[in-house]
């Protein structure tokens, strides 16, 4: 069977399933709550699929590609296969149609836009080190962004509950599935910012294996280029929220404000980047 039927078979069934979650968790009048039985092998047949194709890429392939395509590509199945292993001793619910939509979009981009093959130094086991941290720093990160929205778009709705009074009844109602059976939004938050303290450590080991790694290649640690400076602000951004939650208690929307921007630095450290060269520019 050729790669593209089976980037497009994964992609589909990416999207059925946010298609049933949306319907079964956010519109449904009786949301289910936990993943059953189906739902859990139905998830992990396109991860492995999803898998599969990267590992093709990575270990059959003659030679490593980069780009903003496979990076995505690599970033959203991690960050699904987080999301499934998790899901064994947490309470995501919620969060699929929020992950599974973008799993399916990543899917198939690397067959769209194949990016470019690495030079002889991509072969060293410091670089893939170095690029497995960072992959994995990703993908927490993405987990704990779309944690982070799900909980705004409840906070939001809990405000508009409060200001209802008289019809809040209603207004619970029309909101469906989260709000009426996600854990508080205080345990939501335990867990965002344990997820944000996973990712920050992964993150701090994949600048420390880059530096180790531009040493041995340039004879200098840090290279001031649009990646490292968007890394470092997106390690600072990130240190931050984290001493702010430990000192000042830090919490609601100045926490979500934060982790969005800690994120949006850190997919323009490389994914957008090489977006803008390779899509816009036209330029490997």
């Amino acid at each position: 069977m050729p790669e593209i039927v089976i980037h497009a078979v994964a992609s589909a069934a990416y999207a059925g399933l946010a298609w049933h979650f949306w319907r079964t968790r956010w519109q449904a009048p009786q949301p289910r709550v936990g993943l059953s039985g189906r739902e859990r092998l139905a998830i992990l047949a396109p991860i492995a699929l999803h898998g599969w194709l990267l590992a093709q890429a990575v270990f059959v392939a003659p030679e490593l590609r980069f780009g903003f395509a496979p990076a995505l590509s690599a970033m959203l199945f991690l960050g699904a296969a987080i999301y499934w292993v998790e899901s064994l001793f947490l309470r995501l619910d919620g969060i699929e149609p929020l992950l599974l939509p973008l799993a399916a979009i990543a899917v198939p981009l690397p067959a769209l836009f194949p990016g470019f093959a690495g030079g002889s130094d991509s072969a060293s086991t410091e670089f893939r080190i170095h690029l497995a941290l960072a992959m994995a720093a990703y993908s927490v990160f993405t987990i704990a962004m779309l944690h982070a929205v799900l909980m705004a778009l409840i906070e939001r709705r809990l405000h508009r509950l409060h200001r209802a009074a008289p019809g809040a009844a209603a207004a619970l109602e029309g909101f469906g599935g989260p709000l009426a059976h996600l854990p508080p939004l205080l345990t939501l938050e335990r867990l965002l910012f344990r997820l944000i303290g996973t990712a920050f450590a992964l993150l701090t080991l994949t600048l420390a294996s880059g530096a180790i790694h531009s040493e041995t290649l340039f004879g200098r640690a840090l290279r001031f280029d649009h990646k490292t400076v968007f890394a470092l602000l997106s390690w600072v951004t990130f240190a931050a929220l984290l001493a702010g939650r430990y000192l000042y208690g830090w919490r609601g929307r100045t926490a979500l404000r934060w982790t969005l921007s800690g994120f949006v630095m850190l997919l323009l450290a490389y994914v957008g980047s090489r977006f803008v060269l390779e899509v816009i520019l036209g330029r490997a």
